[in-house]
């Protein structure tokens, strides 16, 4: 990517643009991190920003398949929430979340339906204060750009963007227009993680030092499911895979690095400052799709460039280190790899959850999480669980889905903001330009300009 291109006009290109440079990587070794910016005149106004209240959140949902629809239900729960629009490449979708939201006693949502790009159509056109999308990666950036500048504030699935670039545009838009734009990374909500986050907020573990994280997620069969015709199967299998034949390095790291870095302060006091990663060799995908379709299919014989497991170590400006791992192409057990590790004693998470405190745990041994539960159970848990009973991944999207809307509903400054959006997004093109230089580090890009010194609350630790 050219220093000469002019990012002003990148933003109103949009959708079809956004979508090139995001699948366009396989020349990402070639991009600089450090290409030199001009600053906006207000730099870095979104930090600790509360847009003013909305007392019924007027929404308009992009990309309603399996999550979108998931979050749909939720929203319909929540009070102060109208469904007021709803756009999909698939007039289906858009037919089943319209007649649910009228169940839901609503007025039926406009529907969206002309194409790829209808989106911003319906920013543009519709009466809305959110715009949610839960889309193909590489259409978070686009449909953001466009809800922003069209007025509204956007939310969206993980991860935010896939390119340093992408990065920089959710950043400058939203400074520009005040508006939020807010990566929904529900994992920061999930039960153990809350409580991890709070017993390092209580200082149970001392210092924080260390972490671990990552997503282990074995999707073979995702990824490679055909239909009858050989054509890719509904869903994620559409375009994920194309994903896997582009690009080596981390391509999904939120899931483990938000509540990481919420435990590590990052942009509160502390930054991602550099990285170096590495890749294995790619056997998965070939095998599974030679044992599944025969060792002479298309899919045995595809060349794909992701490394099977993928490692990168990151240091922050303070001392602190994290290993983050992404690996979907080998058979294993699911895993986010939870640990964090202080001075006074360590958790994790998987396998299964074991704790060890200094003066408390006897010798050297693990002890289990559980006697520690109750004491320090996160208070959104107390407040929350009843009500996120039954919705998704054990009821944290229901939570994630609540904090935005009691956000914006009470003109509050939101759990998570564009510059941690960003910061958890860009490890992917960082891990790639890591890979492709024999595991050079590479330098994180300041999206808060020097703000991150300023130590501020964390409000997800608020209820």
């Amino acid at each position: 990517m050219s220093n000469a291109t002019n990012r002003r006009e990148f933003l109103k290109i949009g959708a079809m643009t956004g979508m090139g440079t995001a699948m366009g990587l396989s020349g990402c070794a070639t991009v600089s991190q450090k290409t030199p910016r001009k600053l906006l005149k207000t730099e870095a106004n979104m930090i600790e920003y509360a847009a003013p209240p909305i007392e019924v959140i007027r929404v308009g949902y992009v990309g309603v398949g399996g999550m979108g629809t998931n979050h749909v239900k939720n929203l319909l729960k929540i009070e102060g929430v109208e469904v007021r629009a709803v756009c999909d490449i698939k007039p289906n979708r858009v037919d089943i979340v319209q007649k649910m939201v009228v169940k839901a006693g609503q007025k039926k949502p406009t529907g969206y339906t002309r194409g790829e790009t209808d989106f911003i159509r319906m920013c543009e056109r519709e009466d809305l204060d959110l715009v949610y999308t839960a889309t193909p990666w590489e259409w978070h950036v686009p449909v953001c750009v466009a809800a922003m500048k069209a007025g509204k504030h956007a939310a969206t699935e993980i991860p935010a963007a896939l390119t340093i670039e992408e990065c920089w545009q959710l950043v400058e838009t939203s400074e520009k227009t005040k508006k939020h734009c807010i990566m929904m990374e529900n994992c920061c909500y999930d039960s153990t993680e809350l409580i991890i986050l709070n017993m390092v907020r209580k200082g149970l573990f001392g210092e924080i030092l260390h972490a671990e994280c990552g997503y282990m997620h074995d999707l073979r069969a995702l990824k490679l499911k055909r239909t009858a015709a050989g054509k890719p199967a509904h869903g994620e299998a559409e375009w994920r895979l194309e994903h896997s034949i582009k690009r080596n390095g981390n391509l999904y790291p939120p899931h483990g690095l938000g509540p990481i870095a919420q435990c590590l302060d990052i942009n509160r006091g502390d930054r991602l400052d550099y990285l170096v990663s590495m890749s294995c060799n790619s056997r998965g995908l070939r095998k599974y799709a030679a044992k599944k379709y025969g060792p002479d299919s298309k899919l045995a014989k595809q060349k794909y460039a992701l490394g099977d497991v993928n490692t990168s170590l990151i240091r922050t400006a303070l001392g602190k280190t994290i290993t983050i791992g992404h690996d979907c192409d080998t058979p294993r057990p699911y895993s986010r790899h939870i640990l964090v590790q202080g001075t006074n004693g360590i958790v994790r998470k998987y396998p299964e959850e074991k704790i060890h405190i200094e003066g408390k745990t006897k010798g050297h041994d693990w002890e289990p999480f559980d006697k520690y539960k109750k004491e320090y159970e996160h208070p959104l848990q107390k407040a929350l669980k009843e009500r996120a009973r039954g919705a998704g991944h054990g009821g944290m999207d229901f939570i994630e889905d609540y904090r935005l809307i009691n956000a914006l509903r009470k003109g509050l400054v939101p759990d998570v903001d564009v510059y941690d959006s960003v910061t958890w997004s860009v490890v992917s093109e960082l891990s790639e330009i890591s890979v492709a230089n024999r595991s050079k580090s590479v330098d994180f890009p300041d999206f808060t300009r020097g703000k991150w010194k300023i130590k501020r609350p964390l409000h997800l630790m608020e209820v």
